[in-house]
């Protein structure tokens, strides 16, 4: 079989923390490295989440670098009020990173260019958090374009309400600016925006469902959805929550669980009102080329059935 090979680009966050699991667990992929940006949290805390998720389910030879600590033109934002101050708060027990498990010494940006450029074949590149390394790296070394089958990426919101602002989904809003480097990048795209992530939902049973798996990485994801929901609960007065960065995962594991078009998109940058908002050209109204596939449907049945049987696979 022959496995996909990603770089994935996170800022863990306790979606991150799936997404990085299912990767890890699937023998449809093969993760490359991991590369961290500050987004959920600050850099130093994504990194460390980073190292704790692998350390947890046994995935140490995983190399982690830390990237980008804001974004390319405006302050950082976090959201501490979702997944709380260390981006991975949990009710329980501490996570341990593993003994002599530490971050890389060469930076994410330097690394996705070297390793675009030393690949045999073209990579995916799967950010799961603002796309300032990716739009860095596209900056620093235009050539790699060649090297990068796809950009399979959260975030975005095309038919959707935003839910850092009314127009606005949180990865976007962050970097703005390197969200439209991206999507004028020519590299082909796919994003998995609020349209599709808020109909894959986590609620009471599902989570009770994977705890029969009886193994430490399921009772993770357990812990991690406990702690998760209680915000997205709140905020749509609902007993779900959409489970964002994986879609990106089992997407590249399964396309077919997925349906979209291939549409034009545009970033607002600077406005107020509107900064970070995803203007999907759905009808083509515009006549402005098409640049990105925009998922807008999921098997959610599948998709979790999936997600409970490759983390079953973990520790």
């Amino acid at each position: 079989m022959i496995k996909r090979k990603i770089i994935l680009d996170c800022d863990p966050g306790h979606d991150d923390a799936v997404a990085i699991m299912l990767a890890a667990a699937s023998d449809k992929i093969e993760i490359l490295g991991i590369t961290c940006v500050a987004g959920n949290a600050t850099l130093e805390n994504t990194k460390l989440n980073a190292l704790k998720i692998c350390s947890l389910i046994g995935k140490t030879n995983i190399p982690i670098f830390a990237g980008s600590n804001k974004p390319i033109n405006v302050d950082l934002v976090t959201a501490a009020h979702v997944h709380g101050k260390s981006g991975l708060d949990i009710e329980g027990s501490l996570i341990e990173v593993a003994d002599d498990y530490t971050i890389q010494d060469l930076n994410a940006v330097d690394y996705i260019i070297q390793t675009c450029l030393e690949q045999s074949e073209p990579i995916y590149l799967c950010p799961t958090g603002p796309l300032t390394n990716i739009a860095l790296s596209i900056e620093k070394e235009p050539s790699i374009k060649n090297n990068i089958k796809k950009i399979v990426f959260m975030g975005g919101a095309g038919m959707s309400l935003g839910n850092i602002t009314p127009a606005a989904e949180f990865n976007i809003y962050v970097d703005p600016h390197a969200a439209d480097i991206v999507f004028n990048s020519g590299i082909p795209l796919v994003m998995m925006g609020l349209d599709v992530t808020h109909k894959v939902m986590v609620n009471d049973e599902i989570i009770e469902d994977f705890k029969k798996n009886g193994n430490k990485s399921s009772y993770f994801f357990a812990d991690l959805m406990n702690f998760y929901s209680k915000f997205h609960r709140k905020l749509y007065e609902t007993s779900e929550s959409p489970l964002h960065d994986p879609c990106v995962i089992a997407y590249l594991i399964d396309p077919s669980l997925f349906k979209g078009k291939f549409v034009n998109v545009v970033v607002e940058k600077d406005s107020l009102i509107t900064r970070g908002e995803t203007v999907v050209d759905w009808l083509g109204v515009t006549k402005r080329e098409a640049n990105c596939t925009v998922i807008t449907e999921v098997d959610h049945k599948s998709f979790f059935s999936l997600l409970k049987k490759e983390l079953k696979s973990l520790n």
